[in-house]
């Protein structure tokens, strides 16, 4: 969720998805070519490959659970996948921001000592610890709206959500310190 898009990685040159804009300058020079024998060398051991790159994933070590994914990554390159129009998920994961209901949309933050009171638009107010909310931006066209910053769960005990704006510049304003 970190990453750029994966669909069409076949014959893709690496570094080369115009919407990602983090590619370390190693992987931008290296001049791979993603295919069968470049993916089992990068999903083996990214900085092996690559050394300076950013990936901070460490491998996969299993040559059987390495090949399944290739075979998959190959598949979906091929279309065997949804296209993209059905795809409901941005390039981060989640979910259109825009025109959510109520419940997900943030309408105020609060924050006290260590928790976050986060009030969606239904009037349900949320308690997160602090490692556990985080901010982020998502300014594609698949981002909320300015102002209208939207909350998305996460963790399967309903414990960790992230909120999402539009712009950096928004998240200092929408919280409030007051106990």
């Amino acid at each position: 969720m970190t990453g750029p898009s994966l669909a069409g990685i076949w014959g893709r040159k690496a570094a080369s998805l115009e919407s990602f804009a983090r590619y370390s300058p190693a992987l931008k020079a290296s001049g791979i070519v993603w295919d069968t024998k470049t993916l089992d060398e990068w999903l083996r051991s990214p900085t092996k490959l690559v050394p300076k790159s950013r990936m901070i994933f460490p491998g996969i070590k299993n040559d059987k659970l390495r090949a399944d994914l290739i075979a998959f990554l190959e598949a979906q390159s091929e279309g065997q996948h949804l296209p993209a129009e059905k795809n409901q998920q941005s390039a981060a994961g989640f979910p259109k921001l825009k025109k959510l209901p109520p419940a997900a949309q943030v309408k105020a933050i609060r924050y006290c000592h260590d928790t976050y009171h986060v009030t969606t638009g239904d009037g349900t107010m949320f308690d997160f610890w602090e490692p556990n909310l985080r901010f982020k931006t998502d300014s594609s066209d698949r981002g909320p709206d300015a102002g209208a910053p939207a909350i998305v769960g996460s963790g399967t005990l309903g414990d960790r959500a992230s909120i999402i704006f539009a712009d950096p510049d928004e998240i200092s304003t929408a919280v409030k310190s007051q106990c």
